[in-house]
């Protein structure tokens, strides 16, 4: 099938296969000699569904890319899996606790400014300009797994 097809079954724009591919998260399709044109098969199909579910799970490439080896070995044992998961479930724990902080912060910052007036004596705007980032956005700065969101999404935001 030509990649046209493969995103329509796989329910993505042909960017995020092209993409995928670059990434190294889906083999490279076998190119027509004539048009050079890639065709894809079943396995491509099955693989590019595969990586979607993990990025729906919010998942990193790296992280893709250790299951998708996983796959490859059908007799090892799964516990680096597991393992993974357990890692992965503990970023979004952390993920979501930066999330209810945010969301507090937000909520006091709105409570600043609840009349209409200039924005010279905006509340909001007066606590923007004079308060310090937060601490938790310096942790984010230093290369944690779920930095600022959880993992964001590829190419034209499809996950």
């Amino acid at each position: 099938m030509k990649i046209g097809e493969l995103a329509r079954q796989a329910a993505c724009p042909v960017e995020t296969v092209r993409y995928y591919e670059r990434e190294q998260l889906l083999p490279a399709a076998l190119r027509d000699l004539n048009n050079n044109y890639r065709h894809y098969d079943q396995r491509h199909l099955e693989q590019l569904v595969f990586v979607r579910r993990c990025r729906s799970l919010e998942m990193t490439h790296d992280e893709i890319r250790e299951l998708l080896a996983a796959r490859r070995e059908p007799d090892a044992g799964c516990s680096a899996i597991d393992g993974l998961i357990e890692a992965h479930l503990e970023h979004v724990r952390t993920r979501m606790m930066e999330l209810q902080a945010l969301e507090a912060e937000l909520n006091d910052l709105r409570g600043r400014c609840d009349a209409a007036r200039a924005t010279r004596h905006c509340g909001i705007l007066h606590e923007l300009d004079h308060k310090a980032p937060p601490a938790r956005e310096q942790s984010a700065a230093h290369g944690s797994h779920v930095a600022g969101r959880l993992h964001g999404t590829d190419v034209n935001g499809s996950a």
